[in-house]
């Protein structure tokens, strides 16, 4: 494949808990040199307008573009760092106040404002499924087996074999429900990406980005 990248695209990963597949995006998205949008970025947006559905619906009416002020603010273009990757059960994110539903829509707002905004790197949030009908994309999996994501949970956590396990498969699930809830398919079927990577065998993030770039046809 040959991505264009004369023009916006968008390049969305899905990752399982612990397979390094967030450093991915962030060191992908450095070497891209666009933006780089995960969870972190939207729980943001969400605090900084207690965003529900409505509400973002009366910022977009405002006439100031509250969406690319608050962007140059808290998500410039990245630079390469070490990143944790952890992940807490999609329900301790909501606001009590707020129904799962109302995320998921405002969520779906705020990533489909930001590719408006141009070429980007989306990690996680269902971007595969949300932003379908966005020209010139790619979809990657990447993916590890359970005991090497054990292992490195274990290592950025400081938890324990049993913690790490019970921690992968409580996200494994929650995230499960979520894809099969809002997008209706299972985010283990690999229909829903054009690459799937395995990182068993790969020396470290950065081999995953080479492999990318090179199925992109990006040199």
């Amino acid at each position: 494949m040959i991505m264009t990248t004369q023009q916006p695209f968008i390049i969305t990963i899905s990752r399982e808990l612990g397979s390094g597949g967030r450093t991915v995006g962030r060191l992908l998205a450095e070497r891209l040199g666009v933006r780089y949008s995960d969870k972190e970025l939207i729980q943001a947006l969400r605090e900084e307008f207690h965003l529900t559905t409505e509400a973002i619906e009366v910022l977009k009416g405002e006439k100031r573009d509250w969406l690319t002020s608050l962007l140059r603010k808290m998500a410039p273009m990245p630079k390469a760092e070490n990143v944790v990757e952890w992940d807490e059960s999609f329900v301790k994110e909501y606001q009590p106040n707020i129904t799962s539903d109302e995320i998921f829509e405002a969520e779906k707002q705020i990533l489909q404002g930001i590719a408006e905004q141009g070429s980007c790197v989306f990690a996680g949030r269902s971007a595969f499924h949300v932003l379908k009908d966005f020209p010139n994309k790619v979809d990657i999996l990447i993916t590890a087996p359970r005991e090497k994501r054990i292992q490195r949970v274990m290592a950025k956590q400081n938890l324990s074999e049993k913690e790490a396990a019970e921690a992968i498969d409580r996200v494994d699930q929650g995230r499960e429900r979520y894809i099969k809830r809002y997008a209706g398919v299972s985010r283990y079927d690999t229909h829903n990406y054009d690459l799937v990577i395995n990182m068993d065998n790969l020396p470290d993030e950065n081999a995953a980005v080479e492999l990318i770039l090179m199925y992109l046809g990006i040199k």
